[in-house]
């Protein structure tokens, strides 16, 4: 698949980089505490903004859905997620909390937190579609679920559900089949069908594809592939049937589910 170098401008490592609803615009994290928006073309790139409200390492940034409008949330190294940039917020901690933040109907933010959510330290999450699993097809809830994947450096994945004004665990036991830790975790949309999807990937090497058929089933996991070095990012396209990976050998891989079930490498992104 043929890809174009963007330069970000950053003075220092990036360490994350999303890409806005349409594809127009990237946004890029940095150790050097700033947030560039570069808007991206066929044609080239352009600088479009550097924002600076951190007072440390930038780690990631997630846009919104455009029906928000041009909303973006960030997470530092300065233990800030800047309320005024998102509509609902999670972030992930290394004292092993995960604190959230869900806009009120009055313009404030209320707050709610999963205490100890991984005891040694959080490193990422990832927010269930707000559709519900089977709404489509007639089989699940109407109303929106509020549901987050977390991963964390007890080598775990776990799914927790917001319900009666509290967080709790929504799977039994935690889903271990890592043996190192869990650097990324990606919920899968599933456009208001019932099949639940998390790919989460690891320290060690793999990625695993976690699966619950219907609400309230238990999940099962399938070794996507041993990459034999870590793994760092995984995301899932809009229609969430590609999920592209990025390895510690500086590689971007795609990757989709065949008709039998198994998982086949689409492409390479050079």
């Amino acid at each position: 698949m043929p890809g174009q170098k963007i330069e970000t401008g950053h003075q220092d490592v990036v360490h994350d980089v999303a890409m806005d609803y349409y594809g127009k615009r990237i946004a890029t994290a940095s150790s050097d505490n700033t947030i560039k928006i570069i808007g991206v073309t066929n044609s080239g790139s352009q600088h479009l903004a550097t924002l600076t409200g951190h007072q440390g390492p930038v780690w990631q940034v997630a846009w919104a859905h455009p029906k928000f409008g041009s909303l973006l949330a960030s997470c530092s190294y300065d233990g800030k997620a800047p309320r005024e940039l998102g509509v609902c917020l999670a972030c992930g901690s290394s004292d092993g909390n995960i604190s959230v933040y869900m806009a009120g109907p009055d313009g404030g933010w209320e707050k709610s937190r999963i205490d100890q959510a991984h005891p040694v330290g959080v490193t990422s999450v990832s927010w269930a579609p707000a559709t519900a699993p089977g709404a489509l097809v007639g089989t699940g809830l109407l109303d929106p679920v509020q549901k987050l994947a977390s991963g964390g450096c007890d080598n775990t994945v776990k799914v927790w559900k917001f319900e009666n004004g509290t967080w709790r665990l929504d799977c039994f036991p935690a889903l271990s089949m890592h043996n190192d830790w869990v650097r990324d975790v990606s919920w899968a949309p599933n456009l208001g069908l019932p099949k639940s999807t998390i790919a989460s990937a690891s320290q060690d090497g793999k990625v695993i594809i976690w699966t619950s058929l219907k609400e309230g089933d238990q999940w099962n996991g399938k070794v996507l592939k041993d990459f034999k070095t870590p793994v760092w990012r995984v995301s899932w396209s809009l229609t969430g049937n590609i999920l592209a990976v990025a390895d510690g050998e500086n590689n971007v891989t795609l990757w989709k589910e065949a008709l039998d079930g198994e998982w086949q490498q689409v492409t390479t992104v050079d």
